[in-house]
């Protein structure tokens, strides 16, 4: 691996192409790969120099602000707009003047091949079908509840964490009436209920 200079990637160049990757979602060990170090070198540049830190930094919220964004959204539910299509067949007279220029052009770069073959790669070659949209429908894109239980748990642990913390108050009184007896005491009354 090629050394790296600190000072080339403390340009504002260097830091905007830092900050890119951060976005782009790659790892601090990716992003010291790409620059040419070994991450060790890459934590020691984010110590001496804070705007290597800063544009690491910047880069990352970016993304963490989508995910949870998209987080959020998948958990409430949402509209989405989606293009609808219908395939239809071709009309017959089409297909076959499509064909017949397909195995013209076919048979100009094949001059050997049988009729057949002209027949079978034109045949193969064009499409009887076409897709047609038919317009944008609005679709509801109902809540999911994983992502509903995963926001829930990292947002208010306290109410909706699966461990729920139970504190007595007073004392715990529990009558053991073998709780005076010597070791011996106890052994002769386990042989008696044999």
């Amino acid at each position: 691996m090629a050394k790296s200079s600190i000072d080339k990637w403390t340009t504002p160049e260097g830091l905007l192409e830092i900050e890119g990757w951060a976005r782009d979602g790659l790892t601090d060990e990716q992003i010291a790969h790409n620059i040419g170090i070994v991450p060790s070198t890459l934590y020691e540049w984010k110590k001496k120099k804070s705007e290597i830190s800063e544009s690491l930094k910047k880069g990352k919220s970016v993304v963490d602000r989508e995910v949870e964004n998209a987080l959020f959204k998948r958990a409430i539910g949402f509209k989405s707009m989606e293009e609808q299509y219908r395939v239809v067949p071709i009309e017959d007279e089409i297909v076959e003047v499509r064909r017949r220029d397909y195995a013209n052009k076919w048979k100009l770069k094949h001059p050997d091949a049988s009729s057949q073959e002209i027949q079978d790669a034109a045949v193969k070659g064009v499409k009887t079908s076409k897709r047609v949209k038919l317009g944008i429908i609005e679709k509801d894109v109902p809540p999911d509840t994983t992502a509903a239980i995963f926001w829930l748990k990292n947002r208010k642990p306290d109410d909706w964490r699966d461990k729920h913390e139970t504190e007595l108050s007073g004392g715990l009184n529990v009558h053991n009436p073998y709780a005076n007896l010597t070791d011996e005491e106890l052994k002769k009354l386990a042989n008696e209920q044999k």
